[in-house]
């Protein structure tokens, strides 16, 4: 019998892939039989592995900047077709910078425009492998982010897409699905997750009583990029300990 988790053979793109839960996805994937490629906003790998907790084990990397409008179609010409295409750049902007103009166009540029030239770029190599896309977005989508509105409003158009590019994209074979992760550790979350008042408060509302890790986010996106989801297209799987349960 085949088993359904296992990528030898495919080739796998992670954009955002240098980092947290993009990171993660990519070793899943690396150790399951996938040719991997992860992106980043860095010139090189080795300029990650002093600031963060990458890993970069049997994945090749390339330098990409999704704020250059052709920058996804020239990788894109690089690159050639995927057979997964996991989309999970993001950034987002703390003290109330979302609120004016530059701060609300870096973080709708990055989390939301992005995710459309990524998906327009490759959308004739999907077809051509019949493949999958899975786009990272937020909890956020469902909630208000006082503090945040850019971030709120490009993750809840994240989701949208997912829903529109699942129905419009059918039709070629493609399969597109989203993952909705609660609180990860994370670069992005440390301004919770580390500060001991905050991240209190955080785990008293989510029913689980501890926060994510990548590794469990990444399970989620090997079941979307499986054939055990293979008739599941434009649905979003929130995966957050309960916290969005009331």
């Amino acid at each position: 019998m085949t088993d359904p988790l296992d990528f030898t053979g495919k080739r796998a793109l992670v954009i955002g892939g240098s980092s947290g839960i993009g990171n993660a996805i990519a070793q899943s994937l690396r150790v399951r039989g996938a040719s991997v490629t992860v992106t980043g906003t860095r010139p090189d790998a080795g300029d990650y592995l002093e600031a963060e907790d990458s890993d970069f084990t049997g994945v090749d990397y390339v330098e990409l900047d999704v704020t250059d409008r052709d920058g996804a179609a020239a990788l894109y010409g690089k690159l050639g077709a995927v057979d997964v295409l996991i989309q999970s750049q993001g950034i987002v902007r703390y003290g109330r910078q979302e609120f004016a103009r530059e701060g609300w166009d870096d973080v709708i540029d990055v989390n939301l425009n992005s995710v459309m030239d990524v998906a327009r770029a490759f959308h004739g190599g999907l077809a051509e492998k019949k493949g999958t896309m899975i786009v990272i977005s937020s909890v956020a989508a469902f909630n208000a982010t006082k503090g945040n509105p850019a971030y709120g409003a490009s993750k809840a158009g994240a989701a949208s897409v997912v829903k529109s590019l699942g129905e419009a994209w059918a039709k070629d074979g493609i399969r597109v699905n989203g993952i909705a992760p609660g609180f990860v550790p994370t670069k992005m979350t440390t301004v919770t997750t580390e500060h001991p008042e905050r991240s209190a408060g955080a785990l008293a509302m989510i029913p689980m009583r501890r926060f994510g890790q990548p590794e469990e986010m990444a399970g989620a996106a090997l079941f979307l990029a499986s054939p055990l989801s293979s008739y599941m297209t434009g649905q979003t799987l929130v995966v957050d300990g309960g916290l969005t349960l009331s």
